[in-house]
């Protein structure tokens, strides 16, 4: 007797331990929304001012660059579901470069906060920020790695499991992007 039963759990693309790690960096992600939202009420003029120091051209920049990042990484994925392994490396290759365009635009921002004399101290909302965009930023070095990894290793499982590690860094970007630049 074979059990029928089947699970929301059963229709993840990719494998479960990957939605547990995606799970869980979404919840330290949101914690860190959380107590930024929580302490940027202690002194809203203070955070508003501080976050007129951002590049928000960049910060938009960067949204474009990761959501074509994503299309690219899904259409590797209905690439490879499809038989076609070389447009699938393509397309995994192309959403990693867009990743560390990404990585260097924040860089680039990064460095330009330190030349102006602001760093993770200057002021409480530059704490913040520096805490979550840079860890956003490892983020998506790892991502940027994993879509690399499957690209050269292009298994069906293996693209599902990066892409849906990359669409988690888009999800948190796209969190983060009006909260920390635009939210005043």
């Amino acid at each position: 007797m074979t059990d029928q039963t089947q699970t929301a759990l059963d229709d993840l693309p990719g494998d479960l331990l990957m939605w547990v790690l995606i799970i869980s960096e979404l919840l330290v992600f949101g914690a860190g929304l959380i107590v930024f939202l929580s302490v940027r009420i202690t002194d809203p003029t203070g955070f508003a001012e501080a976050q007129n120091a951002l590049n928000r051209t960049a910060a938009a920049t960067n949204t474009i660059i990761l959501l074509t990042s994503g299309f690219f990484a899904a259409l590797a994925l209905n690439l490879r579901q499809s038989r076609k392994r070389g447009g699938a490396r393509v397309s995994l290759v192309c959403a990693a470069l867009l990743g560390a365009a990404f990585l260097w635009i924040k860089g680039a921002e990064f460095a330009s906060k330190a030349a102006q004399g602001i760093v993770w101290d200057t002021h409480p909302f530059f704490n913040f920020y520096f805490l979550l965009t840079g860890f956003h930023a490892a983020h998506v070095a790892a991502g940027v790695i994993l879509l690399l990894l499957v690209a050269w290793r292009d298994h069906v499982g293996n693209i599902e499991d990066a892409t849906a590690f990359w669409h988690m860094v888009d999800l948190i970007w796209v969190l983060l992007f009006p909260v920390v630049y635009l939210l005043q």
